[in-house]
Parts: structure tokens; C-alpha cells; sequence
């Protein structure tokens, strides 16, 4: 194991984070519906915040499967990760320019910017392998993620500094400040990308095929990925429940504000308690390893979710800012632990040579289940006239990850994987 590669690959989640955080999460939800959308009657603005989700994630359901076939075929990887890196950047860049009553403009740069980041993301998963050991894989994904709540969580700050005191920083106006913030994300996210470009290698598989030869051989795998997942029951019933409590998860994270901003809570407040999240998130995501290796991976994943549908039950009765705070803080608990360990629970199952090709099937089949998450919230909340119902919505997500999660058998799952490494 290479420590500089070790260390280059968490710095891509300090580098991504600031996305996640301050677009994703933080300010661009209050800035769609308070500006890019100010003349959008009711909670429309939340409804359409959830669709623009649900359209990103349709899209990066269709793009990543094949394109980690092709990066498994061709040990292009880092290749591919940084022109996703590049293109969620530039979006960050381009809002800049959303002003008032842009909407839908916001709504394409935020469906771009989240193909970049969910199709990045995608080759660095798969790199995991690469660059860490079967017993090191969950400490160091566990560490990517702490890494990723303490970047972001810095950007944030600076960014609620820049909103709030806009004036004494030199700007006009907080939607000048807004406008700033979202090009900021992108000169970080390239900034902090570098280390992975240039410290992370590979060895090319392939052989000096044209474009054309590539994707057809990573279409073709992409075919067999499906026709053989059945090689792999463990892994199967793995990725259902995944399905589930990840779209539970994450549409915990993008709806979260622009709820909380509907039910009349302060700009100022929300960002101040997604900031709670990340700096509760950083040491907590630390001990989940420990956690996880006292308890097994398993189990602690069914802690955190259980954690999860407290918090959705507590966030329908949420009424003012020392709420969100205290959901704020519970997030960060169990947020980054469960999405690393998930992440190393799936990298177990999968046959370690067939990595990128597995993390982008599961990219395929999560972002189209993630479809659900932000649709079943638009549409309960458009159906209800109150976002308060979407959010209870949600529980069924959590609930029905946890029960599926129940029949995974993690070593036999291992066992299947490895089986077809010593085949071939």
C-alpha cells in the first residue's frame, strides 16, 4: 500500500465535498428557492428542486455503468475522474451567472455539475481497491469520508462568512455573495483534485484499441455484468437493500435545507447547522471505523440506519432553527460512517479485478432507484400542499433497507467474489 496514493485518494474527497456541501446541500437549495426561483408561488420551488434531482440522477443512471465498464477495460480510471472532475467544476462555475427568477437555469447547471460529481465519484470508489488492502479498505474509505466533512465543512464556513457578512467583505448584495460562493466550489474542487491526478496510477488493461473497439467492449461487459450478477446472490441481495437506504440517505442530504427553508427558517440558521453536520460528521466518521471493527460493518450499518428513522420522524415535527440544529448534529453522527462503510461493504462483494465495471452497475441501479427518493418528496409534497409530508415519506426507505440488509451474509458474499478471481 502507497501512502501518497493513500492519502492523494482522501484528498479527492476534501476536493468533492465542497460540492456536496455547498451546492448540493447547503446553498444553492436556499438560493433556488429564495432567488433563482423567488417568483415560484408555494412550495413549487421545492417541488421542482426535486425533480431537478431526480432528472441528474436519470442521467448518471444511464452514463456510469458503461462508462466504468470502459474505464475497467482501458485502466483509465483517474482518466475518467478527472473529465467528470472537470465537468461538475465548470457547472459550479456557471452559477455564478443564475440571478433571479433563473431557475431553469439553475436546474441545468445543478443536473450537470451532478453528473460531474456522481460519475466522478464513481471511478473514485472503484480506486479503492487499488489503493488500499482488504483490511484496510474500511479505515481508509472511513477516513476519505472524515476527510470530505472537514473540507467541505471549511469551504462552508468561509462561504457562510462571504453570505452574511457581505457587506464586509465587499459584496453588494448576499445574492452577489451566493453568485461568488458557487465559483468558489469549482476553484476548489480543481484545486484539491490535483494530488489524485497526479499521485494515483494504474496499469492499462486494454490493448491500443480506438474509441469505438472500447466502448463496445465496455458495453459488452456491461451486458455481462447483468447476465452474471447471478453468480453473485449475496451481492444481489446486498444491492437491493442498498437501493433503499442510500436513497433514503441522500435525499436526506439534498432536501434537507430547502425543507427546512419552506417551513420558515433562516438562511443563516441552515447553513450554520449544515456546519454543525460537517464538523460533528469529521470525528464521528473517525471513531465509525473503530465502531465498525468492534461490531462488524454490518451491524453498525444497522445502527446508523436505525438512527435515520428517528431522524425523519423528529424532522416532520420540526418547527424552528434549535431543531434543525439538534437533526443537524444527529446527521453528522452516523452520515459518513454509513455511506463509507456501505461503500466498503459493497467493495467486499465485488470480484476485486472487475471493480470500476461492479461501482458503475451499482451506479446504474442506485441513481435509478435514487430516481424514487426526490420523487416520492415532490410529488407527496405537490399532492399534500406541505413538504412536511414528503419528508415522512422517506421512512419507508429506510425501513425497507434494513429489513433486506438482514438476509446479506457477508463472508459467503466475500467467498462468491474471490471464486471467480481464482477461475480466471
Amino acid at each position: 500500500m502507497n501512502p501518497k496514493a493513500v492519502r492523494s485518494w482522501i484528498m479527492y474527497d476534501w476536493a468533492n465535498s465542497a460540492f456536496a456541501t455547498t451546492i448540493m446541500a447547503a446553498v444553492m437549495p436556499i438560493y433556488y428557492k429564495t432567488v433563482a426561483g423567488a417568483d415560484l408561488a408555494g412550495n413549487t420551488a421545492e417541488s421542482y428542486w426535486g425533480y431537478t434531482q431526480t432528472i441528474a440522477m436519470l442521467l448518471v443512471a444511464v452514463l456510469c455503468p458503461i462508462l466504468g465498464a470502459i474505464a475497467d477495460y482501458s485502466g483509465a480510471k483517474v482518466r475518467f475522474l478527472t473529465v467528470f472532475m472537470f465537468i461538475g467544476a465548470v457547472a459550479s462555475l456557471g452559477m455564478a451567472f443564475v440571478g433571479t427568477n433563473d431557475w431553469l437555469l439553475a436546474s441545468v447547471l445543478v443536473v450537470i455539475g451532478t453528473i460531474g460529481f456522481a460519475a466522478s465519484n464513481t471511478f473514485y470508489d472503484a480506486l479503492l481497491p487499488s489503493v488500499s488492502t482488504p483490511e484496510t479498505m474500511n479505515a481508509v474509505s472511513n477516513k476519505g469520508y472524515a476527510m470530505g466533512y472537514l473540507g467541505g465543512g471549511l469551504l462552508l464556513l468561509v462561504n457562510l462568512v462571504m453570505i452574511n457578512g457581505f457587506d464586509k467583505v465587499g459584496f453588494p448584495s448576499k445574492t452577489a455573495a451566493s453568485q461568488t460562493v458557487f465559483a468558489t466550489v469549482g476553484l476548489w474542487w480543481i484545486l484539491f483534485s490535483i494530488p489524485i491526478m497526479r499521485n494515483v496510477k494504474e496499469s492499462a488493461r486494454g490493448t491500443a484499441e480506438g474509441f469505438s473497439a472500447i466502448m463496445k467492449n465496455g458495453l459488452r461487459r456491461v451486458n455481462g455484468t447483468i447476465r452474471g450478477l447471478k453468480q453473485y446472490p449475496e451481492l444481489l441481495k446486498y444491492m437491493a437493500a442498498f437501493w433503499f437506504f442510500n436513497d433514503g440517505i441522500n435525499t436526506v442530504i439534498v432536501m434537507a435545507t430547502i425543507y427546512g427553508s419552506g417551513i420558515g427558517i433562516e438562511t443563516s440558521d441552515l447553513i450554520a447547522a449544515l456546519l454543525i453536520t460537517q464538523f460533528v460528521g469529521y470525528p464521528s466518521t473517525l471513531l465509525f471505523i473503530k465502531f465498525a471493527a468492534r461490531i462488524g460493518m454490518k451491524k453498525s450499518m444497522y445502527s446508523s440506519l436505525l438512527l435515520y428513522v428517528v431522524i425523519v420522524i423528529l424532522g416532520y415535527f420540526m418547527t424552528n432553527a434549535l431543531h434543525f440544529y439538534i437533526l443537524a448534529a444527529m446527521v453528522g453522527l452516523v452520515q459518513g460512517g454509513s455511506q463509507a462503510t456501505a461503500r466498503s461493504l459493497y467493495a467486499t462483494l465485488v470480484p476485486p479485478s472487475r471493480t470500476a465495471e461492479f461501482f458503475g452497475f451499482l451506479s446504474l441501479s442506485s441513481k435509478f432507484a435514487s430516481v424514487a427518493g426526490p420523487f416520492v418528496f415532490a410529488v407527496v409534497g405537490t399532492i399534500t400542499g406541505s413538504s412536511r409530508f414528503g419528508i415522512l415519506a422517506l421512512l419507508a426507505f429506510f425501513i425497507i433497507g434494513i429489513a433486506l440488509l438482514v438476509y446479506v451474509d457477508v463472508e459467503k458474499g466475500r467467498r462468491e467474489a474471490l471464486a471467480e478471481e481464482v477461475l480466471t
